[in-house]
């Protein structure tokens, strides 16, 4: 599970093996062996010895930002694996196999909407011929992705128009089935125009801290991507591995609202838009822990959804320095 400072003013300390959170005169402990990370998502203070006790036990803390996205990571000094695993990432980057493993990623993403969306046509009969289309269309866009052969040079552009494409198509078609008053109009970000994309935007923030978390175990290095361009502090292989797991903060906070769970006060007015509050994000980190922890199919074992994000982070790297 993902242990959440939430509170103003809140104390994390350790107590024999276990985690305490003092906040006022509440009290609250958590076995160590029942914690894969903890968020940092407001003011609060840490010991060193509740720090020191987190690296013993490979739990990485993360530091939250108003609007969910990760801007610190205090994490143990050692690397995840051999160094041959990021030379092997330098090695493919301009080559016609590092083009295919972000293909591979871009058409799982699409693969991901299109299974969602046919899951909403069974249980929205009202919605059927609508979320048809979408997905015939997410189908095409899938096809033309697969076409593409080249570089990553080469091909950035086109690569680029399909999968935006391919999520206006998806996000057109989730915004119609929303209750009227949440309905949306595309993506925005940071801050978010609406309270879908509030919600969703602190979801994949929540997430992109476990896909860099499973890169680095794995022996990845977080800045060297396939797809995504490098950039100064940009790691560009946590935006290319992400485009797999976004499906489970979809799904997650979809069915926050169609479920009607959401409401107006979990958000607050910001200039340019909406920014999620506590009580928000109570609601959607303890809806991701459920997520997170449930099990799925995965290569002919059921393990929690969690848990196929460093295993797919390992089969890259295996698949890198095979």
């Amino acid at each position: 599970m993902q242990l959440v400072i939430n509170s103003y003013g809140a104390y994390l300390k350790k107590k024999n093996n276990r985690f305490e959170i003092k906040n006022n005169d509440k009290k609250f402990e958590v076995s160590v062996n029942k914690v894969d990370s903890i968020l940092i998502a407001t003011s609060a203070y840490l010991s060193t010895d509740a720090i020191k006790f987190a690296c013993e036990n490979n739990i990485d803390i993360v530091f939250l930002d108003h609007f969910g996205d990760p801007y610190g990571r205090v994490w143990h000094s050692k690397l995840g694996s051999t160094a041959l695993i990021r030379r092997r990432q330098l090695e493919l980057y301009d080559t016609e196999k590092g083009f295919n493993l972000a293909k591979k990623w871009g058409i799982q993403k699409i693969d991901n909407q299109i299974e969602f969306l046919k899951s909403l046509k069974r249980a929205r009969k009202k919605d059927a011929e609508k979320l048809l289309q979408a997905i015939e269309r997410l189908k095409k866009s899938r096809k033309e992705l697969e076409c593409l052969t080249g570089t990553l040079d080469k091909r950035r552009q086109g690569f680029l128009g399909i999968e935006g494409m391919a999520s206006r198509t998806y996000f057109q078609v989730i915004s119609s089935i929303m209750p009227s008053k949440y309905m949306f109009n595309g993506r925005s970000r940071n801050p978010a125009k609406d309270e879908f994309n509030c919600m969703l935007n602190y979801g994949y923030g929540v997430l992109y801290s476990m896909v860099e978390k499973a890169c680095i175990i794995s022996g990845l290095d977080p800045y060297i991507g396939f797809f995504h361009t490098d950039n100064y502090n940009k790691k560009s292989l946590v935006f290319d591995l992400i485009e797999n797991f976004r499906i489970f903060v979809d799904k997650t906070v979809v069915h926050l609202f169609t479920k009607r769970q959401v409401r107006d006060e979990y958000f607050d007015r910001i200039p340019k838009g909406l920014s999620l509050n506590k009580e928000g994000k109570a609601v959607l980190i303890t809806a991701l822990n459920e997520t997170f922890e449930s099990k799925v199919k995965y290569r002919g074992r059921k393990i929690k959804v969690r848990n196929t994000i460093t295993f797919e982070c390992h089969r890259l790297a295996n698949c890198l320095i095979k």
